[in-house]
């Protein structure tokens, strides 16, 4: 490709980018740095919609009213539905689908899982492959293991349940209503409703150590 056809490109979608900007603001949505915010053409919102700077929005989105999507955020083939806040710095993947009220907080990837109503991740987690209850709340560093190294598993997190800290969710698993999972817990079993589950080496201290 010559230099002269790369820069028509360019010029070509720098005008679509403007064109889209300009009708997603005509429609009432909130682009809070226009220029540093990338659009679809089959991108559709809702009310009272606010996107911050730097953010992408690829194909297939939908996106419902009072959502607001913070900078640094990368979203592609998903649905977010109303009174959604996602970012920043997250990214949101195809067959994502981010249910009423819930929270996608920062450093945070989801790829092909459903979020239930009022449910929230708030940071430096990956869910793949998951089916989430409502009112869930996941812990910092939570991993779901979906893949095994042949298929991806399924991981299911029932209503409720409150998953700790540093925890990895080995697929296939399922987390019962209301459970606890203990932080920096690595589970492989299904964990019953309204139980504790732990899986932790125990701690051991050696006292007045001296190196060899």
């Amino acid at each position: 490709m010559s230099s002269i056809s790369k820069k028509k490109i360019a010029i070509i979608e720098k005008n679509n980018q403007e064109k889209l900007r300009n009708q997603a603001m005509k429609i009432g949505v909130t682009l809070k740095f226009p220029e540093t915010v990338f659009l679809s053409q089959d991108t559709k919102f809702g009310k009272n919609v606010i996107i911050n700077p730097y953010v992408v929005i690829g194909k297939k989105t939908k996106i419902g009213s009072n959502v607001e999507i913070l900078p640094f955020t990368h979203i592609e083939n998903a649905t977010l539905e109303s009174n959604v806040k996602v970012g920043p710095f997250s990214r949101i993947r195809p067959g994502s689908f981010l249910s009423k009220g819930s929270k996608i907080g920062n450093f945070v990837e989801v790829k092909k899982s459903k979020l239930g109503q009022n449910s929230k991740v708030n940071h430096l987690s990956y869910i793949g492959d998951a089916l989430i209850g409502k009112d869930v709340n996941i812990g910092a560093g939570t991993i779901t293991c979906n893949y095994d190294g042949k298929k991806k598993n399924t991981t299911k997190i029932l209503d409720g349940a409150f998953i700790g800290s540093n925890t990895a969710l080995i697929a296939p698993i399922k987390i019962g209503k209301k459970a606890l999972v203990g932080a920096g817990s690595t589970l492989t079993k299904n964990v019953k409703d309204k139980s504790l589950a732990l899986a932790r080496a125990n701690q051991v201290e050696i006292k007045n150590y001296k190196k060899k």
